[in-house]
């Protein structure tokens, strides 16, 4: 019998609350940042609130990683050893990491994911990191549905993770270094400026505007919510949701909406099944285009395409609602399908392609009173990016995740003894010592709904099963005391056989530098991680642009191509371009960067203008 491959939907975690709702809301896993030395300096988190998590998320057999994913400075790597043997001790299941530097630490067997920032877009590279020790590779945001199968069928015993949903960075992660030189705010140490959701005018070599302030950078948001079948059949066992810094309404919706996407499958795929237990109970339909976006876009999962961007605005947009009929003094008649409320908050572009928002006071069917006056155009198309209603339920209570147990209620010489065994075969039985008293009436149906009475415990009953020789009479109060204790022993149970994975770097000299010069891109931030690269075969380790810089050297590597964006690919479009290269990104501070495209290797590098 072919052996079922066990599939996480891993969720982000701003904090332990957030944790807490996405393994409500149907997640197996989630990833949440440490006190620091995580790739979002604003998201982080105590030991104190991270062995909650554990905690918490253990019951459900969901996993627990934390980031540790930025590259670190030398007098950094004592108090990172530190803080990697507490993570482990407190039970953390994984580390997200980046910096090579952790394969010459003392570390506990606690098993290393490499993270996307490690620039992982080659069969080679994940054949290297298992090779080192590595037990998961989160690969490139930018590959293929082909390019993945191929990396799956190269390594397949490494867990290949990939984002399925939340914001994309326009250059490959780990390789961006525009922050660094614009703002002095590393994105490879938690602090990235965001420089790819400025507004720049496109020029020409000869000054001439191809385009006025737009968002030439600023990538819609990924959703592969349609793709999600195609990612397994292609190897992929994780799949990981962005966000980390989002609120909790944005993780439970998401979650939930991706939750109930897979079980679909799963229903169908009797190959696949997810990693943790339990089922996720929702008081609400999750919808993607509810939660912050940009627009969406699956990017380049089945190759090329142009429509990627998010020119005009890099702030949510929603739902598209309709458009504008027309505007009447201190109301806008609108055309449509989809029902607005009170309080919400609406978008549109404008004519110039800038984009504008107001709250809505009051509506009357077709009709909605801005809370101000608003100037818009007919057959303006109008965006909800704040639904009232929707984030009202999100507010409250949203889901319980329940755990299905099977009870046993039987005679036993000396009273009677109730029985626990739940959807892992964890297994209890407590005894209740009484003298037998037979009842005056039918006892069964009311003892089961006794039992069943389960309330705000991990579990929901499945089966219940009576089995008694004789009518027996038991009290309420006995049965429900007995029940608590029960279920409370059960609890124990499955933190006690929690297991969790263990594993070890390696020391091995796999030789896959050979020979190689090692640039910036390497970010070789520490004497460990030059020490590792040497191990490995590199001639020479250049330090990384944020301990020296790089005068030179392209602040972006992005497979996203302005040049095909506009139709002028020379290789996949063929159309010729009015303007003269090199083309340059001005922003409104005036600063020039110089755009250069790689079309051997179909990438697109940014550079700071000389």
């Amino acid at each position: 019998m072919k052996e079922c491959r066990k599939i996480e939907l891993l969720a982000p975690a701003k904090n332990v609350e957030t944790g807490m709702e996405a393994i409500r809301h149907g997640a197996d896993a989630v990833y949440i940042g440490a006190e620091k030395y995580g790739a979002r300096a604003a998201a982080g988190n105590s030991l104190e609130d991270l062995a909650l998590l554990v905690d918490y998320a253990h019951l459900y057999r969901v996993r627990v990683y934390v980031t540790v994913n930025t590259i670190l400075k030398d007098e950094e790597l004592p108090d990172v050893e530190q803080l990697i043997w507490k993570l482990y001790r407190i039970g953390v299941d994984a580390l997200i990491v980046q910096d090579l530097a952790l394969l010459k630490m003392n570390l506990p067997p606690i098993p290393l994911h490499a993270s996307t920032q490690m620039d992982n877009r080659s069969a080679e590279k994940v054949r290297y990191l298992y090779e080192m020790g590595y037990r998961q590779a989160v690969l490139a945001r930018e590959l293929t549905l082909d390019e993945i199968s191929k990396i799956h069928a190269a390594v397949p015993q490494m867990p290949l993770e990939v984002f399925i949903h939340g914001a994309l960075c326009v250059s490959y992660s780990g390789q961006c270094y525009a922050s660094q030189a614009c703002f002095g705010r590393s994105a490879n140490r938690g602090e990235c400026a965001q420089f790819c959701r400025l507004p720049f005018d496109l020029v020409d070599a000869k000054g001439r505007v191809i385009s006025r302030n737009k968002y030439p950078l600023s990538l819609k948001d990924m959703n592969q919510s349609d793709n999600l079948e195609q990612l397994l059949d292609a190897g992929v066992t994780s799949l990981k949701i962005e966000g980390r810094l989002k609120d909790n309404s944005y993780v439970k919706n998401v979650t939930a909406y991706y939750r109930k996407k897979l079980d679909a499958i799963f229903s169908r795929r009797t190959e696949y099944e997810r990693s943790s237990s339990g089922h996720s109970i929702l008081s609400f339909s999750p919808q993607l285009d509810k939660s912050f976006n940009r627009g969406f876009t699956d990017y380049f999962l089945h190759g090329r395409n142009g429509d990627i961007c998010s020119l005009n605005t890099p702030k949510s947009l929603g739902e598209e609602m309709g458009y504008v009929k027309e505007s009447r003094g201190g109301f806008i008649v609108v055309a449509g399908t989809r029902h607005f409320n009170n309080g919400d908050g609406v978008c549109f572009i404008d004519e110039m392609g800038e984009l504008h928002g107001f709250r809505i006071n009051k509506v009357e069917q077709n009709r909605l009173f801005p809370q101000e006056r608003v100037n818009i155009r007919p057959h303006t198309v109008l965006y909800r990016n704040y639904d009232h209603e929707f984030e009202r339920l999100l507010s409250r209570p949203s889901a319980q995740r329940k755990l299905k147990v099977d009870i046993v209620f039987r005679e036993i010489p000396d009273g009677f003894l109730l029985g626990l065994t739940d959807e892992n075969g964890n297994r209890v039985a407590l005894p209740i010592r009484m003298e037998k008293q037979l009842a005056h009436s039918e006892q069964r149906e009311n003892l089961k709904k006794q039992l069943v009475k389960l309330g705000n415990t991990p579990f929901e009953a499945d089966d219940i099963e009576i089995q008694f020789s004789q009518n027996y009479f038991i009290p309420s109060s006995h049965l429900a005391e007995a029940r608590r204790i029960a279920v409370n022993k059960l609890v124990q149970v499955r933190k006690i056989t929690y297991r969790q994975e263990v594993a070890r770097v390696s020391s091995l000299h796999t030789g896959y530098y050979q020979g190689q010069n090692l640039t910036y891109l390497a970010n070789a931030m520490n004497r460990f991680s030059v020490e590792v690269y040497k191990e490995q075969g590199a001639s020479e380790v250049e330090p990384a642009f944020e301990k020296e810089g790089v005068k030179g050297g392209a602040l972006m590597n992005c497979r996203h191509c302005i040049r095909f964006m506009m139709g002028w690919c020379p290789v996949h479009q063929r159309n010729k371009s009015p303007f003269t290269e090199p083309y340059s990104l001005v922003s409104r501070d005036g600063r020039r960067f110089r755009l250069d495209f790689d079309c051997k290797q179909c990438q697109m590098k940014v550079y700071a203008a000389e």
